[in-house]
C-alpha cells in the first residue's frame, strides 16, 4: 500500500492577525520547516512541500515517524535542560513552525518564567510564530539564518529577550544535516557558542551514518525533495560539538537517548527498527 500523509491536503496557511504586514514567501518550492511540518502531520505548508514529504515518504515510508521521534527528542532534551540543568534561557535555531508540542511549550510547563527565542530563515515561521504566540510574553520568533551567525547575535530582539550575561541552551535540532561539511556550519555554531557564557548547553540532532540502507535512503530523500540532507559518522557528529564534553548518556541514537535517565535501561542497538537508526542526539555542555 503506497504510503499516506495524514493532514489535510487542502489545508493552507492563514495570514496572521496582526498589523504587521505578512512576509513574502515563495510557496512554489519546498522548504525545510514546512516538509518537516507536513511529516508531522501539521496544516501549516502548501502543495510544494507536501510534495517533498512524500518524496521523503517513497524513500523511508516511516519518514513521519522519524520526525515525530525527532521532535520528542527535542522535548526529552529541554525537559534535561530546564528541570536537571537548570536553564531558563533557549536560543532555538533552525527551529520550524511552532506548531505541535515545540521547546517553549516543553520548558514553560516546567518552568514558566522560562524565555525561549525561535530562530528560522523561512518568513512563514515569522508570520505564523506571531499569531501562535500572540499571548506568549516569554517567547518570540525572529527571521534569521544560522549561516549567518553574527547577526543572529547582533539582532536587538534577541539580545534583549535574552540574558547573554547567564547560561543559555543553544538548540542545533535537525539542522546540521541540511548542510554540507564544505559550508563548515561548524564554524558557525562555534561563532554562537563563543559568545554564550560557561555553563550554557549545546543541543543538536543529525542524521547518521552507521553504513545502513535507509539511512542513504534517507539522504537521496533529502537531496530530491530539498537539495540537502546529508548523513554523517558518529565521529564527525560528535565534532559538531566543538570539543565540548557531552552530558551523559552521551551521542545515542533517540530511542536510547535519556538524559533525565542516562543509566537506565534502554533497548540494544539490534533491536532498534531501522527507522530508529537514522538519527542521533547529544547535548554538551560549556565549562
Amino acid at each position: 500500500m503506497a504510503a499516506t500523509i495524514p493532514y489535510d491536503t487542502k489545508a493552507a496557511p492563514m495570514a496572521p492577525d496582526s498589523p504587521d504586514p505578512a512576509p513574502e514567501f515563495d510557496t512554489s518550492q519546498p522548504t525545510i520547516a514546512r516538509v518537516y511540518d507536513a511529516l508531522l502531520g501539521g496544516k501549516d505548508n502548501f502543495a510544494a512541500d507536501r510534495e517533498g514529504a512524500a518524496t521523503y515518504l517513497k524513500y523511508v515510508p516511516d519518514a513521519g515517524r522519524c520526525a515525530i521521534e525527532n521532535r520528542e527528542a527535542l522535548i526529552k532534551g529541554v525537559q534535561y535542560l530546564v528541570r536537571t540543568a537548570g536553564i531558563d534561557q533557549f536560543l532555538d535555531i533552525g527551529s520550524g513552525l511552532p506548531t505541535q508540542k515545540n521547546t517553549h511549550q516543553a520548558a514553560q510547563e516546567i518552568n514558566p518564567d522560562a524565555k525561549v527565542v525561535y530562530v528560522d530563515k523561512d518568513p512563514i515561521v515569522l508570520a505564523h510564530g506571531r499569531a501562535l504566540l500572540a499571548t506568549n510574553n516569554s517567547t518570540i520568533v525572529v527571521t534569521a539564518d544560522l549561516s549567518k551567525p553574527q547577526e543572529i547575535l547582533d539582532n536587538k530582539e534577541i539580545t534583549t529577550h535574552l540574558d547573554f550575561t547567564r547560561p543559555i541552551a543553544l538548540m542545533i535540532v535537525g539542522i546540521h544535516m541540511h548542510f554540507h561539511d564544505d559550508e563548515q556550519p561548524d564554524e558557525w555554531v562555534r561563532t554562537i557558542m563563543d559568545q554564550l557564557v560557561p555553563g550554557s548547553y549545546l543541543f543538536i540532532t543529525d542524521f547518521v551514518d552507521t553504513g545502513e540502507p535507509l539511512q542513504k535512503a534517507m539522504e537521496q530523500a533529502g537531496l530530491e525533495s530539498l537539495g540537502n540532507g546529508w548523513i554523517r559518522t558518529p565521529e564527525r557528529i560528535t565534532e559538531h560539538f566543538l570539543g565540548l564534553p557531552l552530558v551523559p548518556p552521551g551521542l545515542d541514537f533517540l530511542a536510547r537517548w535519556f538524559p533525565e535517565d542516562p543509566d537506565g535501561d534502554v533497548p540494544e542497538v539490534e533491536d532498534l527498527q531501522p527507522y530508529q537508526r537514522i538519527l542521533m542526539a547529544g547535548i554538551a555542555k560549556k565549562g
